[in-house]
């Protein structure tokens, strides 16, 4: 799971065993609280199996889905490499395993590994132009290219279906839009020819390229 981690690319055998050697596995049940917003970070989670909701509370008790962490994805990142309290709170969708890397053994790395600590670094960059990029499609981008782009993301299988990365409430929280206009997105995908809506999670993309120019991904 480290290894194949985007978050911890490019890291040498050394430093990917000292990872390893510091890191314990976790599972969560349906519905088990993960993490929870204002709280000290426990470290950087990595999903293996399940999917986790991660997601942001106001001060009214509204709730932002930040994102939804599937297979191969990580979370709570920026919390353990700065050592602060939890910006966000998360919650399993579905049964979840993960590998922790505890944030108190991982402090104690990153103050005495240079190497792994300026690697760690440049990863992050990564990350903070993924957040300028989420920004970005929910200010600029109306309802019809973020759900384009949304559905650009997830892999297809050979005969071009996809199935949604997570409840489509969430994934409407995420992209600041209500579920009915999600919904509403889909059914004018369905009816342009690009998409077919097989049923409610599992989607066929009959027009890629027209997908594509929707979402602007060029922009």
């Amino acid at each position: 799971m480290i290894r194949a981690s985007d978050l911890f690319g490019g890291l040498d055998d050394q430093q990917y065993a000292t990872l390893e050697s510091i890191s314990v596995p976790v599972e969560f049940a349906q519905g088990q609280q993960v993490m929870t917003q204002g709280h000290m970070c426990p470290g950087i989670y990595l999903v293996d199996k399940g999917l986790v909701r991660v997601f942001r509370v106001g001060l009214r008790g509204q709730q932002h889905v930040l994102h939804l962490c599937g297979p191969g994805q990580s979370f709570a990142e920026v919390a353990a490499f700065g050592n602060f309290a939890l910006p966000a709170s998360a919650t399993a969708v579905q049964r979840t395993h993960c590998v922790l890397i505890p944030n108190d053994a991982l402090q104690r790395e990153l103050a005495s590994n240079h190497e792994l600590c300026r690697k760690m670094l440049s990863s992050m960059s990564l990350w903070v132009r993924h957040f300028v990029q989420m920004l970005d499609d929910i200010v600029l981008r109306d309802a019809m290219e973020r759900v384009a782009r949304l559905l650009c993301d997830v892999p297809c299988d050979s005969e071009g279906r996809l199935k949604l990365p997570g409840p489509k409430k969430d994934l409407a929280n995420h992209l600041n839009l209500t579920s009915e206009t999600f919904s509403r997105v889909l059914r004018r995908l369905n009816e342009q020819g690009v998409v077919d809506v097989d049923s409610d999670r599992t989607i066929r993309v009959l027009d890629s390229e027209r997908l594509a120019t929707i979402g602007d991904l060029a922009r």
